[in-house]
């Protein structure tokens, strides 16, 4: 039976069809194969571009100018040159590197990480046995527009499926981290799981906890990182998998909260990534999200005075554990910090009439500058969590303003490009009152015109003010001083319309 079609040729970079050229001018065969095979049939712009050929590296990297090749599974990296139709202008680096890689056939898994032995194979038949889905098991020749789909892996994408290639048990022991890639591939193309693809997953399920956490952690990213972050995380509660990468996520299973929660912890928080998803917010916004409450079930108190449920310290509690959880599955030091930070600080809200200023410059002080905006966007997702309809009610708009009040730049005579020490010395002085009056006069000529706020300009009208009569100077520095006030008004009313507070 052939396993061979043709179908119309999809447009191809001419960095990649230069590859696939040199190696068949050179009498070998070159197929595209996997990850950017699968999004060229869903219409979609590959991430990366792989190639598998019956060259041998060895054969490989004599038809290319710059190469590198430093694994065991026979990888070439082929170096884009200078030139080509790859836009540097917009990031994509996705032709950066195009990677061609021998066909291969495997041994068995021992470790269920990696085969035992790998051996190069001339059939594309046995490359495309050894891989994981039948998505990406599918073989395309960019030059003649000929397929190879031994495992009907078109025919899944068309009806939307993920499914393994041959028996589930059989790949998901090759390699376990396959069992993660699932659910994974389920959030990533908005795929349901083959039913004997799902049946051996729970089967099977303890196979996950012999891969190593950097691993697991790279695929959790993915699943957090795509547009559906709650599916994922639901997915992977009916498949029994979060007890081998958050089993803490399991306490929060039906565990019941006040009256101003629509849902249980475990349904809030993934309402509350969800949104962080929705958003498109960064990493460390997401996992804050999905982490906030983690230590609700921990520090959850019945109040027979107020007949609900407390849960005091929970933020501080749940930092702890946040943060054990990331350490655990070997996330940067630089994410353990921002996001155990922001689940720590959430709980700042306090009625509108109490936000003061300085209760604004703690927060500040507690969380950074640079994440004090980050804890805003995940208190908008905690908002929408509970169920509530509004993203940004009044006492967060508060809040919102009042931090813009309290970080921006003030208008002051520190904005000008001299200061008393100038003043004292370019006019030979001592200190006294002459110099604040100068220093207001001076302001407020900046603000009828910013660009006079000029050193050579400032030192010569110092030398023009200093001769003034006192009455005159004492004016002139009363009316910047009120000048300056007034501006510094209409700024802060500016920032509290925008954000409709008073």
């Amino acid at each position: 039976m052939s396993h061979k079609a043709k179908i119309e040729k999809f447009k191809i970079p001419e960095e990649v069809s230069h590859v696939t050229k040199a190696l068949k001018d050179a009498g070998f065969e070159a197929y595209l194969v996997g990850g950017c095979v699968r999004d060229l049939f869903m219409g979609r712009k590959p991430k990366d571009w792989d190639i598998t050929t019956n060259a041998l590296p060895e054969q490989i990297i004599p038809l290319f100018p710059k190469t590198f090749y430093e694994n065991d599974f026979g990888t070439v990296g082929v170096v884009r040159l200078p030139g080509g139709s790859a836009d540097e202008a917009d990031g994509d680096h996705s032709l950066d590197i195009i990677e061609v890689t021998p066909y291969r056939i495997e041994s068995s898994y021992s470790d269920h990480r990696r085969p035992d032995m790998v051996e190069f194979s001339k059939s594309i038949l046995d490359d495309l046995k050894r891989r994981d889905f039948t998505i990406n098991a599918i073989a395309y020749d960019a030059e003649t527009g000929e397929m190879v789909d031994p495992y009907g892996g078109v025919a899944d994408l068309a009806r939307g499926v993920i499914k393994t290639v041959g028996e589930p048990k059989d790949r998901f022991f090759e390699d376990g981290l396959r069992i993660l890639r699932a659910v994974r591939f389920h959030v990533q193309l908005g795929f349901p799981l083959d039913s004997d693809t799902e049946k051996s997953i729970l089967e099977n399920r303890e196979i996950l906890g012999e891969v190593s956490s950097e691993r697991i952690k790279d695929e959790f990213i993915k699943i957090i990182m795509s547009p559906n972050p709650s599916g994922g995380l639901f997915l992977l509660r009916k498949l029994g998998l979060l007890h081998y990468i958050v089993p803490e996520l399991e306490e929060s299973f039906d565990v019941e909260q006040n009256q101003a929660h629509s849902y249980d912890v475990w349904n809030h928080l993934l309402k509350t990534v969800q949104h962080s998803a929705d958003k498109n917010y960064p990493l460390h916004v997401r996992l804050s999200a999905l982490l906030h409450d983690i230590a609700k079930p921990r520090t959850r108190r019945w109040s027979d005075e107020t007949k609900m449920w407390t849960f005091y310290g929970h933020e501080v509690v749940g930092s702890h554990v946040t943060k054990k959880i990331l350490e655990r599955l070997k996330f940067s030091r630089e994410t353990i910090d921002k996001v155990t930070n922001l689940v720590r600080w959430h709980m700042f809200f306090s009625d509108t009439e109490q936000i003061t200023h300085s209760a604004v410059r703690r927060l500040i002080a507690n969380v950074g500058k640079e994440n004090v905006w980050d804890l805003i966007d995940m208190r908008m997702c905690d908002r929408i969590g509970t169920g509530r309809p509004k993203e940004s009610p009044y006492r967060l708009r508060k809040y919102q303003s009042m931090i813009e009040e309290v970080m921006r730049d003030p208008i002051s005579v520190g904005m000008l490009k001299i200061d008393g020490k100038g003043i004292m010395s370019l006019l030979d002085i001592s200190p006294g009152p002459m110099i604040g009056q100068i220093l207001n006069a001076l302001m407020e000529e900046v603000l009828e015109d910013p660009n006079l706020n000029t050193e050579e300009y400032l030192n010569k009208r110092t030398i023009e003010l200093s001769k003034m009569s006192d009455k005159e100077l004492k004016e002139l520095g009363e009316s910047g001083k009120k000048k300056k006030d007034k501006e510094e008004e209409k700024m802060i009313k500016k920032i509290r319309g925008k954000h409709f507070v008073q």
